[in-house]
């Protein structure tokens, strides 16, 4: 186990970004935009707008931004402001193999230590490149406990891979941190999500904050547990773990250009149903359906997927997680878009009348061939005895079925702009895709209030 953890170490400490795969360099800066636009709306909330106002009024002051409100503070509040944020509105960008969420685990620590710290662009896009890197092989090598919800857990470790980047760690002082954060996540339960409990959101917030702890019990002299995340993650958190899969490829195989971007906002077990739901969309003429006479909603889908059944919805979290309730709004609707989330939408008695009428099951055939496929089938009846199939298999946003780069900006930019406007947007845009040209995080910032 040692000598894994030692050669993921050495690898983290790598400083010629130059040698780095080139697509995962160029991923990175849309992880770190994606992001960013993620976090600009998610903090619109009122429970994070609450968060906001008690943390800042005795917050010490920094450089860092909380994105989306057009104010600043120190590092480690920022961390934990933007990482719940961003995660909030289920926009962010993730990753199967990892299961769940690097780059909005890694990335906010990432952001407000550069900025704090004031380093290079460089040394950004190394920080957040290695934290996704390393702590994707965690949660790939990891057998998670079904109960277990992945945020919070190897994504404490990704948070203190990239702060020691960021601070200039050696091997030996990387090792330590990597050691000591594998045993900082937190015991996270999947139940939150299915039951719409918005702490499930602090979980990414609290691993910027650990990432933060464990460089500095690196610096105090602190140790952690040799075999910390066999412990943790094989025998605490998971059933199994895979030592193998720490190494394998590394630095051949990039597992950000393996991740994913989200077009709809919801959790993304969902978007092979709402995927399926617009293959059998598109077989009506005109596209759309007559609510009032769709008699019945059949979803089969994998076992993940199945878990999000809900069918009564209270509120717009908890509306993200149900595929009842997302198959609904799209319906009544006609898109995925925000405002298809929103409470006004979860009121809709339409909408909810018609998630009633739509049943969801595990179909275990399908959930052998997952993760490498998705597949889920939709079958909408109608009261005329018409049926319309649509089927899905490898979601969009996946390697094997990826949005295309022009579908990704204007994502961004449409988000952005509705956060910033669009002239910040674009700004933002192109300074974070030439990153490595700034010496420092303030020619970044400069001008943005973000």
């Amino acid at each position: 186990m040692t000598d894994h953890v030692e050669a993921l170490a050495e690898f983290a400490c790598r400083r010629d970004l130059q040698a780095f795969d080139a697509a995962a360099v160029t991923r990175v800066k849309w992880v770190l935009l994606d992001s960013l636009v993620a976090m600009a709306h998610g903090v619109q909330v009122p429970e994070m707008q609450a968060l906001l106002r008690i943390t800042l009024a005795t917050a010490p002051p920094g450089p860092c931004w909380v994105v989306g409100t057009g104010r600043q503070t120190n590092a480690a509040d920022a961390a934990l402001l933007n990482g719940t944020s961003g995660t909030w509105l289920e926009l962010n960008e993730g990753c199967l193999i990892a299961k769940g969420h690097p780059g909005i685990q890694v990335v906010p620590v990432a952001l407000a230590l550069a900025q704090e710290l004031d380093v290079g662009g460089e040394a950004l896009l190394r920080a957040i490149l290695m934290g996704y890197e390393i702590s994707s092989r965690v949660g790939r090598g990891a057998k998670l406990r079904m109960a277990v919800h992945p945020h919070g857990t190897y994504g404490a470790i990704g948070s203190a891979v990239a702060v020691a980047v960021l601070k200039g760690f050696g091997p030996a002082q990387m090792l330590e941190a990597i050691r000591i954060a594998s045993t900082l996540g937190l015991a996270t339960s999947r139940r939150t999500l299915l039951e719409g409990a918005t702490v499930r959101n602090v979980y990414t917030g609290h691993s910027g904050s650990m990432g933060l702890l464990a460089a500095r019990l690196v610096e105090a002299g602190f140790s952690g547990e040799s075999t910390g995340i066999e412990s943790a993650f094989g025998q605490v958190l998971g059933e199994e773990f895979d030592l193998k899969s720490l190494t394998a490829g590394l630095g051949e195989e990039w597992l950000i250009n393996q991740g994913y971007f989200k077009l709809h906002p919801t959790g993304r077990y969902v978007h092979a149903a709402i995927e399926a739901l617009l293959d059998a969309l598109a077989q009506v003429p005109g596209g759309r359906l007559d609510v009032a006479a769709i008699e019945h909603v059949a979803v089969r889908t994998f076992k993940l997927g199945s878990m999000l059944n809900g069918q009564v919805i209270a509120t717009s979290f908890a509306a993200r997680f149900s595929i009842p309730f997302a198959l609904a709004t799209r319906l009544v609707q006609g898109d995925t878009s925000l405002a298809a989330f929103s409470e006004a939408a979860v009121g809709n008695p339409v909408t909810q009348a018609l998630a009633r009428r739509i049943d969801v099951h595990e179909e275990p055939a399908f959930t052998a061939r997952y993760p490498h496929e998705q597949a889920t089938e939709v079958v909408i009846r109608t009261g005329d005895g018409r049926t319309w199939t649509g089927r899905c298999d490898i979601m969009k946003g996946e390697a094997g079925n990826p949005y295309q780069d022009a579908e990704v900006e204007r994502k961004f930019l449409h988000l952005g702009s509705q956060a910033w406007g669009a002239e910040v947007a674009e700004t933002l845009r192109d300074r974070v895709l030439r990153l490595e040209q700034f010496t420092a995080i303030g020619q970044l910032a400069a001008g943005l209030a973000l």
